[in-house]
């Protein structure tokens, strides 16, 4: 199999997990306890259906949208994520350079394997830093002054993750880093030597935005103590409020399900709020942002920017949300698994045909504008 004969989110999948050794791409396709929250996400975009106006005369497409001050190419953006080096040796660099091609937006998470003040360097189109709110503040405070003085456009401070989720696949491998595998762990990397071979030709494994202050490559911090031990479980809107007077620019929560919440974000002077459940990576049984979008569109849409990710797979995703009001969209295992199977050509096909798809179904949808998009276009299946 190669890349291209992939043309959609399983092809790219199914190329990734007969490049990948067991552990890593287990890492990326898995989620918490029984995962049934990462099934429903996507499963959750068929409920509503899409009602088409024929003969509009769609013939100049503008997929363009405005979002958190940023002006995106795409309605949609390459959502941060981390340890992507881990999955192929250019990580952030190919996905940053990918994004750039198409202009719009990517991230790089406090878990990221480039440092964010490279990406800056390297690439004007729209930079988030997803950030991770420790125990201690004088560190926050610390990582917050580095990413404005790399001139990073949002600040997007993930909620739902306080404390780590249950990753049951992880656990059955031993997955953690630094690598600490069971023998059913390093069976499954013996027989991927090439991702072996790569990873030890490449530039040694870090994590940038955290070296300084943790250890997390000398075997005294793994992932899942970072979040238990590191992260604040008891992180209120007294903090989140005092962060953002911090930052003192465009600031955005992320992880956001229930409309009181977003009510409350615009409250305290957020500019957005991401729908998020972690792609079902953290708490198992909670709604999905499909799920929520209008809600959470209805109590704060008028006051904030509402985004949403997880589980988008298709154009015809986006489409659905756009016209629930969503401001912009997400993906972040869309562009993983080309990630991991191919690097920056792997991201740019899928960026690409993720483009077309939407333009195409704009076309077949009777709109030449994603402003044009509204509920009208929906309707729910019964």
């Amino acid at each position: 199999m190669r890349l291209d004969d992939c043309h959609n989110f399983h092809d790219f999948r199914e190329l990734a997990r007969r490049r990948l050794p067991g552990p890593i791409f287990n890492y990326i396709d898995g989620a918490a306890d029984d995962e049934v929250t990462y099934r429903h996400n996507t499963a959750s975009f068929d409920r509503l259906d899409l009602m088409p106006k024929i003969l509009r005369g769609a013939a100049e497409m503008d997929l363009s949208v405005e979002v958190m001050g940023q002006k995106l190419d795409l309605p949609f953006y390459l959502s941060p994520t981390a340890l992507q080096r881990l999955f192929h040796r250019d990580g952030e660099r190919a996905v940053g350079a990918a994004a750039e091609t198409y202009g719009t937006m990517f991230g790089v998470s406090s878990l990221g394997t480039v440092s964010l003040e490279e990406m800056r360097r390297k690439h004007k189109n729209p930079q988030v830093y997803q950030f991770y709110f420790h125990k201690d503040r004088g560190l926050n405070s610390a990582m917050m002054q580095r990413a404005k003085e790399a001139g990073i456009d949002v600040m997007m401070l993930t909620v739902d993750t306080i404390t780590g989720g249950n990753r049951e696949r992880d656990k059955r491998t031993g997955f953690s880093i630094p690598f600490k595998l069971n023998a059913k762990g390093m069976a499954q990397f013996a027989i991927r030597p090439a991702w072996g071979i790569n990873y030890l030709r490449s530039e040694k494994f870090s994590l940038p935005q955290l070296d300084e202050h943790v250890d997390m490559g000398g075997g005294t911090m793994s992932i899942g103590k970072y979040f238990t031990e590191m992260l604040d479980p008891t992180m209120t809107w007294d903090d989140v409020e005092k962060l953002r007077e911090e930052w003192g620019g465009t600031f955005c929560l992320k992880g956001v399900i229930h409309p009181d919440d977003a009510v409350k974000a615009a409250e305290i002077g957020c500019e957005a709020v991401v729908l998020s459940n972690h792609g079902g990576r953290q708490l198992d049984g909670s709604r999905t942002p499909f799920d929520a979008l209008e809600e959470v569109v209805d109590a704060a849409g008028d006051r904030l920017d509402v985004l949403m990710d997880s589980g988008v797979q298709r154009g015809t995703h986006i489409l659905k949300a756009l016209a629930l009001g969503a401001k912009a969209v997400g993906v972040g295992r869309a562009y993983l698994f080309p990630l991991a199977a191919a690097g920056q050509p792997g991201v740019e096909r899928m960026v690409g045909l993720l483009k077309d798809e939407i333009i195409r179904d704009m076309r077949l949808m009777g709109v030449e504008k994603v402003s044009d998009l509204t509920r009208d276009h929906l309707r729910a299946r019964k």
